[in-house]
């Protein structure tokens, strides 16, 4: 497969910086070509403003989505954007990496979203009517296309159970999943997820490492996600809400649009370890 693993923290050093290397040493092992977008080390623009259309008339009243959706149809997205999109299109596969920062993405990533996203390639696709939807929700322009998310997080995992404080994980990384990968196409791979990471010994962080190979092995043949497709039938159309003979006891929020196809998220393992003074591991 063609992947594209774009990286998202601070420091190459990190912890999180090695398990990128061990996934993509295990990808390219395993005969996969790799394009590395290392948001940091690009010096990515996060925020999305003026200068992103340089066509836009200076006297102009700067509204995003229009400027996006005009820029993208005339081929005058600057020329970082564009090449990621490029990247984007080559590629069978995505990989999203990154920490979890208050319970999110960190904020280069989220720009790189915001910005590589443009109007007519990820969203604002194909035909609005009393029939369908836009192409979204499992169609557009990355269907066909695989995607997943490796997340290092510092809290214990019972933290981000379903009784967690933290609320489920699941439901954390749900607007990432559904919101950015899903709407756009992609099938969405169960998501790689360590905890307590700024404690891991050496040994803890090898026992990381090789579950993060396993997963590696099996992009290709893992099962996605089992979203509900928006325009399947499952949905009320125009109003988008499901339709109530679907609802399944107890579903409420998140789940109700995760479908019966019996995919369970694959855990990282046992990942909490004693901290080591030996392990010069940062988040």
């Amino acid at each position: 497969m063609k992947i594209l693993h774009v990286f998202a923290h601070p420091e190459p050093r990190s912890l999180n910086g090695s398990l990128r290397d061990v996934a993509i040493g295990e990808l390219k092992t395993q005969g996969h070509e790799v394009r590395v977008s290392d948001l940091y080390a690009m010096g990515w623009k996060s925020d999305v403003d003026r200068a992103d259309f340089p066509a836009l008339k200076p006297d102009a009243r700067f509204k995003p989505v229009a400027a996006s959706k005009e820029a993208f149809e005339t081929g005058t997205l600057t020329a970082d954007v564009k090449a990621e999109i490029e990247k984007l299109l080559w590629a069978d596969m995505l990989i999203l990496q990154f920490p979890l920062w208050w319970f999110s993405m960190p904020a280069i990533l989220k720009g790189w979203v915001d910005r590589v996203f443009a109007y007519g390639f990820a969203y604002g696709v194909g035909e609005h009517s009393d029939r369908r939807w836009g192409d979204r929700y499992g169609e557009g322009t990355l269907a066909g296309k695989r995607a997943m998310l490796i997340v290092t997080a510092g809290g214990w995992e019972d933290h981000y159970s379903p009784r967690g404080i933290n609320g489920p994980i699941d439901d954390l990384l749900f607007p990432i999943n559904h919101g950015i990968l899903y709407y756009p196409g992609y099938d969405v791979l169960p998501p790689f997820v360590a905890y307590q990471v700024d404690k891991l010994d050496e040994a803890g962080f090898e026992r990381v490492a090789e579950h993060l190979r396993e997963r590696m092995r099996t992009l290709a043949t893992a099962q996605p996600i089992p979203f509900r497709r928006q325009n399947g039938g499952d949905y009320l159309i125009p109003s988008m809400t499901l339709r109530p003979e679907l609802e399944r006891p107890g579903a409420t929020g998140f789940a109700l649009h995760v479908g019966d196809g019996g995919t369970e998220l694959v855990p990282a393992g046992d990942l909490i370890a004693e901290r080591s003074e030996a392990a010069a591991l940062q988040l």
